[in-house]
């Protein structure tokens, strides 16, 4: 009986003491009500979150497609620049001879050319000569070239537009850190004549690495029947401002390298009237060239032959046959090749045909110091003889890019 008076008393104890602990329904609902704004919050706050994902996603895009558009921009602006491109060259020339002294800007050149794609491609040069051009002043503002090129294939090409005529060694290749001497050479300049360029259709075929040739159908020359200049070929150049072409010029050049070091060449030219109604007088051009290297040592070498038709003896028998060649051998040294020296020995007439008439010989020496391999300034010393007299010195600096 004491012991179940014990359990009893146990019982109710801890009854009592679990209704104490045991929350009332007044305080389940507060408890209900403090969890209910907690989750409330963290929703708002989640929803918070969210928005700012969702803003910050956009934002991404929208940077994302700004960028695309920077990047395609400047792709597009890379293309045009790769395809567009810009050259020049100019020289300044100081020349003390006996005929005077002169300090002459002779030459600023700007070249410009377009790729249209792989195969075909546009290039132009502009000149200003002596550095002032207009009414009574010494310059001149040329077009030397502006032609289309295409190519067919890795060994054929064809030109249509204004070119260069493929004759000579300095026609072409005439940048002034490419050559000896101050200025070019008086045989090229007077008997070629270069620079000499026409409009025309050109074809280019390069059979091998030793073999190739070159054809070009084009305006020709129109020089003057009368007068001191009658006949002379330089004098016939028409620069194609607004060029008689009732007689075509047809030239044709053979290329041919037969070992490293060495090129060899030879142009031929015929032009049906060489005063373009004027006269009839046919005109043939014969020249050859060659262009040696090994080393330090250097070679070059031109001769070059117009002959015409006898009626021109009417005006100036003299004239018949125009002649001349040049001879010049260099030598490059210093570490970068920098210091370059040279002699040429230079023969023209262009009154040949006269057993009488003197030829004009003249003899160049001098170095050039190559700054920069497009950078270059020269020296030389000439002499002439003969059919002509004009000695002193030049110094020129000149560039290309």
């Amino acid at each position: 009986m004491k012991k179940i008076s014990i359990l009893a008393l146990t019982m109710c104890s801890a009854m009592a003491s679990a209704a104490e602990k045991t929350p009332s329904m007044e305080d389940m609902w507060k408890i209900i009500q403090e969890q209910q704004k907690t989750i409330e919050a963290l929703q708002s706050k989640l929803s918070d979150q969210e928005t700012e994902i969702s803003e910050t996603t956009e934002q991404v895009v929208a940077q994302e497609e700004a960028l695309a558009v920077v990047s395609d921009a400047i792709e597009d602006t890379v293309a045009v620049e790769s395809k567009t491109k810009i050259g020049g060259y100019g020289e300044l020339h100081y020349n003390n001879l006996d005929s005077g002294e002169a300090i002459d800007f002779h030459r600023f050149v700007m070249f410009f050319g377009h790729d249209f794609n792989e195969k075909t491609r546009f290039f132009s040069e502009f000149e200003l000569e002596h550095a002032l051009a207009g009414d009574g002043k010494p310059g001149e503002v040329e077009l030397e070239q502006a032609y289309i090129e295409h190519m067919f294939n890795d060994t054929t090409k064809a030109t249509f537009g204004v070119s260069l005529v493929p004759v000579g060694i300095l026609n072409e290749t005439h940048e002034p850190n490419t050559f000896y001497g101050v200025e070019r050479n008086a045989v090229e300049k007077n008997i070629i004549p270069s620079t000499w360029w026409e409009a025309g259709v050109g074809l280019n075929k390069q059979v091998n690495d030793k073999l190739g040739f070159d054809l070009f159908l084009s305006s020709g020359l129109n020089t003057p029947v009368d007068g001191s200049k009658a006949f002379i070929i330089r004098s016939g150049r028409q620069k194609v401002a607004k060029a008689k072409a009732s007689d075509l010029a047809y030239t044709a050049r053979v290329r041919f390298n037969p070992f490293k070091g060495l090129q060899l060449a030879a142009t031929y030219q015929h032009q049906t009237d060489l005063t373009q109604g004027a006269m009839d007088v046919a005109a043939d051009l014969f020249e050859a060239n060659l262009q040696y290297n090994i080393g330090g040592f250097g070679l070059r070498a031109l001769y070059a032959e117009w002959n015409l038709d006898d009626n021109v003896a009417a005006v100036n028998a003299a004239r018949e046959e125009q002649a001349g060649f040049y001879v010049e051998p260099s030598y490059r040294f210093g570490s970068k090749d920098q210091f370059g020296v040279f002699a040429r020995y230079s023969v023209y007439n262009n009154n040949a045909a006269d057993n009488s008439s003197k030829d004009k010989i003249q003899t160049d020496i001098g170095m050039n110091f190559w700054l920069t391999p497009q950078t270059v300034f020269k020296f030389d010393y000439q002499d002439q003889k003969d059919g002509a007299s004009n000695d002193g010195f030049n110094l020129g600096v000149g560039y290309s890019f």
